[in-house]
């Protein structure tokens, strides 16, 4: 069985075009690239986070040039306000009476360009739509377009000039993912790509906003076993009784991105249902971020990813998948 979308075109074939196009610009980095289209057709929201010039922005660019949607770019700085992110109601003359005047938060795709250098204040700006899919001015909702998804990049937060984004802002993100440093041949691909066009500019886009939510709608299809939800929810729970290094866990908000996840990873393999496997591949990129560290533990230098390696090593996986 596979999961398909309303063209008749296989889910898989789908996930395949998007990775490949992204491919064409970012290089030696298919982990990556997939965490991050699985991201879209889970309908989450996505962190980028490392040092500057590992192609953060590229990444993001890469996957809104990849479809056909109305994008945005919000480059954060310190003195950006929340109305230039959400809008704000404008005054008419001619009408004598306000209007509303959607800000750049009215996108499908929105790239929020280093968003831990606005203070904390604007990024709350982001919150409510993060969640609800909508904004708030004087009252007043105005949905957003779907889909909708927010690529946020960020610096080390021990860089200068940063604010660190908040527990609750954090916990919004669906996924956490590094590039780290491409390899030798990785990086000469990179200066070859770049001197035969293989730039974001030149990228074409090789699926429909209606089609992102079309396979969207698919992937929840997949079948997940009683087992392995159950599985899902106690490596999610363990991460809450590490108060040896954690002061605070995930929240049943990361049990359920990560079960969305899952299904997605499966559908991208062909797979109509999920198994334990899917669970240990995404756990780390979607829970890591979730976790606050104790400081004992920082001391230690001990990282989110780390607890969420030993939480699945202390979990057992289930062995046999009933209706799988």
């Amino acid at each position: 069985m596979t999961v398909e979308a309303d063209r008749g075109i296989p889910f898989a074939v789908a996930f395949d075009d998007v990775v490949a196009n992204v491919e064409r610009v970012i290089r030696g980095k298919r982990t990556a690239v997939e965490l991050a289209v699985i991201c879209l057709f889970a309908e989450g929201h996505l962190l980028v986070e490392d040092v500057p010039g590992l192609g953060k922005t590229t990444l993001a660019r890469s996957l809104a040039a990849s479809v056909n949607a109305g994008c945005h770019r919000i480059q954060f700085t310190p003195d950006l306000l929340p109305a230039d992110i959400t809008g704000t109601n404008v005054f008419n003359q001619r009408a004598a009476e306000f209007a509303f005047r959607p800000g750049p938060v009215f996108a499908n795709l929105v790239i929020a360009d280093e968003i831990n250098r606005a203070s904390p204040k604007t990024q709350s700006a982001l919150l409510e739509v993060m969640e609800e899919q909508r904004v708030t001015v004087d009252g007043t909702r105005y949905p957003v377009p779907l889909p909708f998804m927010v690529i946020a990049t960020q610096n080390p937060v021990d860089m200068d000039g940063t604010y660190a984004l908040p527990e609750a802002q954090l916990d919004r993100f669906l996924m956490r993912l590094r590039i780290g440093y491409p390899t030798l041949d990785a990086e000469l691909e990179i200066l070859e790509g770049r001197q035969v066009g293989r730039r974001v500019e030149d990228l074409r886009p090789v699926m429909r906003a209606e089609d992102v939510v079309a396979h969207a709608e698919r992937t929840l299809a997949v079948h997940v076993a009683p087992a392995v939800r159950r599985y899902v929810v106690q490596v999610v729970a363990a991460t809450r009784t590490r108060h040896d290094v954690l002061r605070l866990g995930a929240s049943p908000r990361g049990s359920v991105a990560l079960l969305r996840a899952v299904q997605v990873r499966a559908a991208s393999a062909g797979r109509a249902f999920a198994t334990p496997d899917d669970v240990k591949a995404l756990a780390g990129p979607v829970l890591a971020h979730r976790l606050v560290l104790s400081p004992e533990a920082e001391l230690r230098r001990v990282t989110a990813e780390d607890v969420v390696a030993e939480v699945l090593d202390a979990v057992p996986s289930p062995r046999r998948l009933v209706g799988a």
